[in-house]
């Protein structure tokens, strides 16, 4: 179990991805994304969806992502937050606002 207020540390914010790039060094297929947190600014997210969704699939589309995680080298590259995902077997699928919102609002 997690308190409310371990809950409340988590940041949680919409983010926009509006960069895709393949992350070349990686031994399993990862991208590089640049993803718009709005008054966070641009982070660098690396993220291993590669072989589940095509580029255009997600370029402009937005995410849910963890803003307050310590960065972490991923095969060469900083990565600067996580985006949130669910898992069903095998089948794993973005979590994603159901209507437009800015990117940086805050996720309660």
């Amino acid at each position: 179990m997690v308190s409310i207020e371990e809950f409340g540390s988590i940041d949680l914010r919409v983010g926009r991805i509006i960069e895709v790039k393949d992350h070349e060094g990686a031994r399993k297929p990862m991208y590089v994304l640049k993803v718009d947190l709005g008054e966070l600014g641009l982070r660098t997210i690396v993220a291993g969806i590669k072989d589940i969704y095509k580029k255009e699939e997600l370029e402009g589309t937005s995410i849910v992502v963890v803003a307050n995680l310590d960065p972490k080298g991923v095969a060469g590259i900083t990565s600067e937050g996580m985006l949130l995902a669910a898992e069903d077997n095998g089948q794993v699928v973005l979590i994603r606002p159901d209507k437009d919102i800015a990117p940086g609002s805050r996720i309660h």
